[in-house]
């Protein structure tokens, strides 16, 4: 889930509502792991509340390839995506 999250947010900066609403899962769910990736420095995050903005942190944009790649080796992701 935490991948999806990532490669959603890498897409273009998304609400916790609008990952939910993408990936198919409950707002808790996503709240739980937004929590969890901000904790470690995967994801940023500008606004309060409901309208919370989340972005891939730096970390992950500048070895997003390797992320990739690591995620395609594990059989997590399609060559050519």
């Amino acid at each position: 889930m935490r991948s999806k999250i990532i490669i959603s947010l890498t897409e273009r900066p998304k609400n916790a509502n609008q990952i939910c609403n993408e990936l198919g899962v409950n707002y808790r769910t996503v709240e739980h792991h937004l929590k969890v990736l901000m904790e470690n420095n995967m994801i940023t995050a500008m606004g309060d509340g409901y309208g919370k903005i989340y972005f891939p942190s730096h970390i992950v944009e500048s070895n997003y390839e390797s992320f990739k790649e690591i995620l395609k080796k594990a059989g997590y992701m399609q060559e050519g995506k």
